[in-house]
Formats: C-alpha cells, structure tokens, sequence
C-alpha cells in the first residue's frame, strides 16, 4: 500500500458526532499568488482532474503489470525466492533517497515537467528487461540496476501528480475529500485491472510481455500530463523566494522535516505506514508469488487474487466517497487497516486452497480503500500549500523507509525457514502495528479540525491538534 503521495500500492472525513464533512482546505490556506492567477486563467474546469486521473490509471495498470511480472520473471529465471527480495531491496532503495530530497526540486522543475520525465524514464527502464533477456545479455546485475533506476525516478513522479490534487480538485468545482476518494478509486481500479491482465498475459505469452505493455503504459501517462497540465499554475515551476543555492535548497528540505516532525499526528501516520509498508512489499514482491507458485496454481491465480484485492479497494474508496464523511475518521481507519493487514497473512499460511484466500483479499482490499482517501485528506487539510511539495516528499520518504527491507527480509526468511512460518511473522508484526490507532492519544486529532492561524494556516504542533483531553486513546 502506498503512502499517501504512500506507499502502497504504496499509500492515500467526518468528525465524531458525524454533524458535518471536514473543512476545505481553503478555510484555512493562505490564497497564493499562484493560486489567484490559477482562478484568473482557469475557471472551474475538469479537464486537469480528468487527465491527471486518466495518467495515474494508465501509468499504475501498468505498475499492477510489474508488480506481477517481475517477481515471476525472477522466479522462472532463477528458481530464487532470495533473488526475488534482492530484486525488490534494489527497485525500493533508490524510492527512498528520492522522495528525501525529491521536494524541492519537484517544485522548481515544475510538477507537469517532473511528471512526465519519470513516466518515461520507468518506461526506459523497465522496457530494457525483456530487451536484454531476448538479446541474451541480461545478467542479474542489470536486472537490479534498471529495477534501481525506476525506483529512483517513479516516487517524485506519484509525487508531482498527488501535490496537485487540492488546485486540481479546485478548478474542477468539487470538495477535497471527494477528489481524494476519486484519486484513490481509480488508482485501486488501475491496480485490479492492471493485474488480471498481468496473470493472463503471463500465463499465454510469459512474463517478458508484460514488461513490454507496462513500458508502454508509461509514455501514455507522460503524453497525457504533458497535453492537458499545459499552462496551470499549480503545474509549472514555482519561483524561489532566494537565489536558488545548495544551502538555499537544504532550507527548503529542512523545513518539510521541521514541519512533520512537529506534527505528532502526521509523524504517528508515517511510521505506522512505514511499517506496513515494508511488510506489504515483502507481501507482494515474494510470499504471495511463492504462495502462488507453490500452492494456487500459478500466476493466473496470484492476478485474480489481486485483482479483487484491486476491484473490492475500488468499490470501498467509492463508497468512502459517498457516505465516509459520516463517520470518524480514527474509527474507521482503525477498523479498515485491521480488516486488511494481518488477515491475509494469516489465511494464506494456514489454508492451501484458493477460495479462503480469495474471500480475505476481497474484504481486506474494502478496508483498504477507505485508508488513502482519509490519509491524503489530513495531510492537505494540515500542509499549508507552499510546503506541500517538500512535506509530501518527506513523509513518502518516511512511508517507504522499510520497503527494500520488506522484499529482502520475505526472500530470506522464505528460504530459511519455508514460506508458512514467514507469512505468520510477518501477519503478526502488521497486528501490532495496526494497533496504533487504538493506542496513542495523538491519533484523536484526525477526527478534530487543525488549528488555524491568524493567517488561516494550519499549526501543525498546536495544543488544538496534537493534545488529548486523556491520557489514553480507547
């Protein structure tokens, strides 16, 4: 599961007496001179939400391919679930060290521009697999290089394309939350469908293929931000308040750290996802290929488990949409992240057939989509808009940290002590991590308007936001 732009795959409303839906973020946002030429130049427009929705779509069905595809093509190449990890500690690493210093530069390059160099260099990259396997040269080396190389340049790309959402979800006339909901539901929907074709395609004509068609997702998705974010503010470079320097840009990054790290409640939601994230990786990238390998049949079957993992995550991202504002945001975000964490985990050790794992990745996948929605909705609610940037790099940062350990620690453990017993430790670490919510004070603040300064920005460590009237959280 991505953080909230997270990850993961990965990583994304009411308060507690359900009275009324949150604030928009432009309660409490400084008006920008950016954002007032943005309503100068474009009145309410959908066209930037629906191309930016379309792009993600695109580029994620296509990430749902690699996702399956490369942990098979490992698999069939070397008959190693410890390559396998390996590969994805090299394709996650590179993630990290970009999102740490990816703010910044996000913001001076322009969101539009670094969108659409990081789709098509994941193209690149990912295309050059089964180019050099057909040729006969590719060496394990390779594999883990160009894996590095989309890892290094496909976070700021998630990232560009998230930070927009609030001005996007402006100029298209609807609330925050909803966008969120939307930006969610459709991203699980490139993920469900992205993966049924991944079984398929790899079943009929192998794993090569389907690296193939993702590459080719990727320049649709860099063609369509390039096309329709011409010309909206939000989009293109941001001026520096300064010359633009090393120390000048160390400020910068600097001052998004600041900001999460007096967040107690933002900094809560980035190392929990920090730690489920890293497990979610070790899910993905080896014990559900292995579990599929060596119980259900094949990857035809590991694509139809994601895929209603995928499908039933798109209907509860719809349904949060709809009705989530109702409801308090910790409750259902603590109901929903025990309902798709340790289940799977648990299901897949102790049962070798298909159907019990399918039912769990169906009601664990509803959970999940309501997870994002909240997520992304706190942090714009919190982030004044000119730091957006630079705090969404630091908590993807933060979010991600665990992830090259996640496929590492599964392909070793797999091979020492059969993947049963890894599936089991990895299911009970994701329990106690779930359980934050439940457990500390400063999780109430989700269900509780930030604090607004004279200036309308919101106090990231204000006592409004970050202090419980008890001393526990039930």
């Amino acid at each position: 599961m991505r953080p909230p732009a997270a990850p993961r795959d990965h990583h994304r409303t009411a308060h507690r007496h359900a009275a009324r839906p949150p604030p928009h973020p432009k309660e409490f946002a400084v008006p920008s001179v950016d954002h007032a030429r943005s309503q100068a130049l474009h009145p309410t427009s959908r066209r930037p939400l629906a191309a930016v929705l379309a792009a993600n779509t695109v580029s994620i069905a296509g990430s749902s391919l690699t996702l399956i595809g490369v942990p098979w093509f490992v698999l069939q190449t070397t008959d190693s679930a410890g390559r396998a990890g390996v590969v994805a500690f090299c394709a996650t690493l590179p993630v990290i060290v970009a999102a740490l210093v990816g703010g910044p530069v996000i913001d001076r390059l322009g969101r539009r521009r670094v969108s659409a160099a990081s789709d098509l260099i994941c193209g690149l990259s990912v295309g050059a697999i089964p180019l050099l396997h057909h040729l006969g040269v590719l060496e394990f080396w390779m594999l883990c290089a160009l894996m590095a190389v989309g890892g290094l340049v496909h976070t700021p790309g998630l990232t560009a394309r998230g930070v927009l959402l609030p001005n996007l979800a402006e100029h298209a006339g609807t609330t925050l939350s909803r966008a969120a909901s939307l930006y969610d539901a459709v991203s699980r929907g490139a993920r469900m469908i992205g993966a049924a074709v991944a079984g398929v395609l790899i079943a009929a004509f192998g794993a090569e293929t389907v690296l193939l068609l993702d590459a080719a997702t990727f320049g649709i998705s860099a063609l369509l931000v390039l096309a329709f974010l011409r010309g909206v503010p939000a989009a293109e470079p941001q001026r520096a308040a300064g010359k633009v320097s090393f120390t000048a840009y160390r400020a910068e990054l600097a001052e998004g750290w600041a900001f999460l790290t007096r967040s107690r409640l933002l900094l809560g939601i980035t190392v929990m996802v920090m730690m489920t994230n890293g497990l979610d990786q070790g899910w993905s990238s080896v014990l559900l290929p292995v579990h599929g390998r060596d119980v259900l049949g094949g990857a035809t079957t590991i694509g139809l488990m994601i895929s209603l993992f995928g499908g039933f995550a798109l209907l509860g991202a719809l349904l949060y949409g709809v009705w989530g504002e109702r409801f308090p945001r910790r409750a259902v975000f603590a109901t929903a992240f025990l309902l798709s964490g340790a289940t799977r985990y648990a299901v897949a050790a102790l049962t070798d057939t298909t159907l019990p794992l399918a039912v769990t990745m169906a009601l664990a996948g509803l959970g999940v989509g309501v997870l994002n929605p909240i997520l992304s909705t706190v942090l714009y609610e919190r982030v004044p808009e000119e730091l957006r940037s630079r705090v969404a790099g630091v908590t993807t940062a933060g979010c991600e940290l665990t992830m090259p350990m996640g496929g590492l620690a599964a392909g070793l453990l797999v091979d020492g002590l059969g993947v049963g017993t890894a599936l089991l430790l990895f299911g009970g670490t994701y329990l106690l991590t779930t359980l934050a919510p439940m457990v500390f004070p400063a999780w109430r603040a989700m269900d509780r308007e930030p604090d607004v300064s004279r200036t309308g920005r919101a106090l990231p460590g204000s006592a409004h936001e970050e202090r419980s009237p008890h001393p526990s959280a039930k």
